[in-house]
């Protein structure tokens, strides 16, 4: 029985990392065969509740007083951060996988005394695996990484999340248009990868400079949000306050762009 002390952080740091294996051997060796659509416009496939089925089994048996919180199975009920807890978004960029493009992951992270604590996210399409534990850094596929170096916004590119689908789209939009209008204007290129996780697991490595999302929901963002900590980033919600789990929005920086860029948010939002 291994639980979430401090001392035990390498040993959870292992099961993560296996638990992320299965998920990328599941997603490298299963056949899509089913999209079924949860929304309008978004959609879950027999290879996410597969993964997931797989790394529930794993990590109650191996963590058994450890909670577990996943997109496809819990993710209309609150987290519950009270106790330590799995969090886990099978595929995260499910609409980019449909579609054979590479850009999705595989995101877990163990969430203790209210923040991340342990994170993997695996991108196995692109042979990429991010992890974190608190305290101890970031790494991709071992080796140690750090945000960058920018301080200009006009040399900075600047992920953004994706536009909202489903109930209230329309007007959750008209924010992400008007915040894309006012970036386009000052920073050097925007992307829009769709995938929460190689979002801040790039600015973690100095790929991009800043990672934007007008929500927040913790299976897409707590792996992410502790690799890019421990790479040196600065997150909080679009109001400048601290991230949680339950936080609305991430907001994600290297720390020589942060200040000009909530500037413009705060400006773009209003």
């Amino acid at each position: 029985m291994t639980n979430p002390d401090p001392a035990n952080l390498a040993d959870l740091a292992v099961i993560a990392e296996t638990a992320a294996q299965l998920g990328r051997a599941l997603l490298h060796t299963s056949h899509l065969t089913h999209i079924r659509h949860k929304t309008d416009r978004d959609t879950v496939t027999n290879v996410d509740l597969s993964i997931e089925r797989e790394l529930r089994a794993y990590l109650a048996h191996t963590t058994p007083d450890i909670g577990f919180y996943s997109e496809e199975h819990d993710g209309t009920t609150p987290l519950d951060i009270t106790g330590p807890i799995w969090t886990l978004d099978p595929i995260d960029g499910t609409a980019n996988y449909t579609h054979g493009l590479p850009l999705c992951a595989v995101s877990l992270a163990l969430i203790h005394h209210g923040q991340p604590t342990v994170a993997v996210i695996d991108a196995p399409f692109l042979d990429l695996r991010y992890t974190a534990t608190h305290g101890h850094g970031a790494y991709a596929n071992g080796h140690r990484i750090h945000v960058s170096t920018t301080t200009n916004l006009a040399d900075a590119i600047v992920a953004i999340g994706d536009y909202a689908v489903g109930p209230g789209a329309t007007e959750k939009n008209t924010r992400r248009l008007k915040l894309t209008a006012t970036l386009a204007q000052h920073v050097e290129r925007i992307r829009m990868f769709g995938t929460a996780a190689l979002d801040l697991a790039w600015l973690a490595e100095g790929r991009i400079d800043a990672a934007i999302m007008l929500s927040n929901k913790p299976w897409d963002t707590a792996a992410g949000t502790l690799i890019a900590k421990e790479a040196g980033a600065h997150i909080t919600d679009a109001h400048n306050n601290p991230h949680t789990p339950h936080s609305k929005e991430t907001i994600s920086t290297t720390p020589g762009i942060t200040q000009p860029l909530h500037e413009l948010i705060h400006a773009s939002t209003q």
